[in-house]
């Protein structure tokens, strides 16, 4: 679920890539990037990586779940794509991956020369900043191609507009 026709190197334009999960600080990350996009002529993208499920037990019952799955990826990265483009003014590039959160993603800025820059927010919480930020700030910032932005996820929308 891309938008190759409309990449950056065709145009080149940043592309500001944002994982999208169930996280609080989500919300934070994205307007960053949309903000970034917009105050700089770049475009923002979307993941949503697909995680495997632990019922593997009955083919076709693990079928429905996959499309039932595949189907709320796209009803919610087009929640998303609605907000990055009141903001933008622009729709984003969709990517929709099934695997690994992590995996998925190294897969996909490496596949990708279009993507520019990792934009992520870190949590807040007791649980810390997340699994993703933890592993990308420490021993997975050598896998990455392109700069990582790690966002405060306390931020508030005020002060996203004055840092971006």
């Amino acid at each position: 679920m891309s938008d190759p026709g409309t990449t950056a190197s065709a145009t080149h334009q940043r592309i500001f890539l944002v994982v999208v999960d169930d996280s609080e600080e989500l919300n934070i990350a994205l307007t960053y990037a949309c903000l970034r996009a917009r105050n700089t002529g770049g475009r923002v993208a979307l993941l949503y990586v697909i995680e495997p499920s632990d019922f593997q037990h009955w083919i076709a019952v693990e079928d429905i779940m996959r499309e039932e799955r595949r189907t709320e990826a796209e009803q919610v990265l087009q929640r998303h794509a609605k907000q990055v483009n009141e903001i933008t003014g622009t729709l984003p590039i969709l990517y929709v991956r099934e695997g690994e959160r992590r995996d998925e993603l190294l897969g996909l800025i490496n596949e990708e020369p279009s993507i520019s820059i990792l934009v992520l927010a870190a949590g807040t919480g007791p649980e810390g900043p997340g699994p993703l930020v933890t592993h990308l700030a420490g021993k997975g910032v050598g896998k990455l191609r392109i700069p990582l932005t790690l966002v405060p996820g306390s931020l508030r929308r005020e002060q996203l507009d004055l840092i971006t």
